[in-house]
């Protein structure tokens, strides 16, 4: 039986089914998922587009003093894919405020920050150029803006240059305040650089500004990435103590420092403030913690990680990610009692399965067992939220083959037939 089992697991065909999605269809997926909903049509359109005609494309789309355009999240998706096209969207822009001779500090202010979407700094300049040619003064968040966007294109060099210029400006309009520190902190903590993070932090005390909850974000992270792992708890202990309340990055750092530990007891005291300060954490930090309390077999503390990321309010996909991580594990021990129990709560959760390799784990669980009738409550139980794949079928019928069902063979096969799986 368990070498029965073992083939049963491994459905066949699942390559020819896979590549039935190309690459390009893939990318332009991913644009699609990434990009507001009101963006997704102007998007298509842009990308369709021949680069001679994105500026008639946005004319014929939006007026020339359009507050709202362009998003970032349209920039960075179109940036992804077509880089030349979301250079000319900021141009568009920049040449209808010079049309109009906007005096708009925001507008300009915008649109710097746009370029840092794109990673493109010479515009950025010719925006900021523009901007002093109509009189316009620049500000701190001008010049933090600039430095951002020096930062993300990788010219350190210029960010430096733009943060010694606000340093000796008589202008006191863009003296360095507490963002144009955090930037720079922010940048080497990225790099995981300790000894550059703590000498601006060192120098943005100096300058006489606090250290708030974004600095010690910042700080955590760079020891984290360079696996100084006693420091990151030294400053995140230090702004607990301070009063100030964790953002989600600094949350999500110590789960994942935690988790390299391999520490679940520490984990779990992180995963209280989470339900304690309402806070949302992403996907791939909690299969971290799912990964980690798997190998360990830690069942319970599985069991309650279900309870804590309803308690708090987690995305669907989190919670479908930590309740199958459950199932799944019950399947492969195949204790199916917790299994059914586990599945009805997730689906009554509102919840569904979002992988077919979790849905076969409990159908291999069930082949194991000879539990066929049970198997079939199973399949009518999660028929209306999940929709059975070719891979599924095709595991299905191998299972029935090799336990002699010739009837609910026949059935797996003209259930195929029906979801136009030939």
């Amino acid at each position: 039986m368990a070498a029965a089992s073992s083939r049963i697991s491994r459905p066949i065909f699942r390559p020819e089914n896979r590549s039935l999605i190309t690459e390009s269809g893939r990318r332009l997926a991913r644009l699609l998922f990434t990009t507001a909903s009101t963006d997704i049509p102007l998007l298509q359109k842009l990308l369709k587009a021949p680069l001679s005609k994105i500026g008639a494309t946005l004319d014929s789309e939006f007026t020339s003093n359009s507050a709202e355009f362009p998003s970032a999240a349209l920039l960075s998706s179109l940036n992804s894919s077509a880089p030349q096209k979301a250079n000319l969207v900021i141009e568009w822009k920049l040449d209808k405020l010079t049309e109009h001779e906007s005096k708009n500090r925001d507008c300009y202010t915008q649109l710097i920050s746009l370029c840092k979407n794109i990673r493109n700094l010479c515009i950025a300049f010719r925006v900021f150029s523009s901007m002093e040619a109509r009189g316009i003064k620049p500000t701190s968040t001008i010049f933090n803006e600039l430095i951002h966007t020096s930062l993300s294109s990788g010219n350190l060099l210029t960010a430096l240059s733009l943060f010694e210029t606000m340093a000796s400006s008589s202008e006191g309009s863009y003296k360095p305040d507490s963002d144009t520190y955090n930037a720079f902190i922010s940048a080497y903590a990225n790099l995981g650089n300790r000894n550059a993070t703590e000498s601006w932090l060192t120098a943005k005390k100096e300058s006489g500004f606090s250290v708030d909850a974004q600095t010690y974000g910042f700080l955590v992270q760079c020891c984290v990435k360079s696996k100084k792992y006693d420091d990151a708890r030294k400053y995140f202990d230090e702004m607990i103590l301070s009063g100030l309340m964790p953002n989600e990055s600094i949350i999500e750092n110590m789960i994942v420092m935690y988790c390299q530990q391999r520490n679940p007891i520490r984990v779990k005291d992180i995963l209280k403030l989470v339900v304690d300060y309402r806070l949302k954490i992403d996907r791939n930090t909690v299969k971290k913690v799912v990964d980690l309390y798997g190998e360990l077999g830690l069942v319970d503390e599985l069991e309650e990680l279900v309870l804590t990321l309803t308690e708090s309010g987690q995305t669907s996909e989190v919670l479908s990610l930590v309740h199958c991580s459950v199932i799944r594990l019950y399947a492969e021990v195949d204790r199916l009692n917790d299994v059914e129990y586990s599945v009805g709560r997730m689906l009554k959760s509102g919840i569904s399965f979002g992988y077919e390799e979790d849905v076969e784990k409990v159908i291999c669980s069930y082949f194991r067992a000879e539990a066929y009738d049970r198997l079939d409550l199973f399949l009518e139980c999660i028929r209306d939220s999940y929709k059975l794949t070719r891979s599924i079928y095709e595991l299905l019928g191998a299972g029935y083959r090799r336990a002699g069902l010739s009837e609910k063979l026949n059935a797996v096969v003209n259930e195929m037939k029906v979801a136009g799986f030939s």
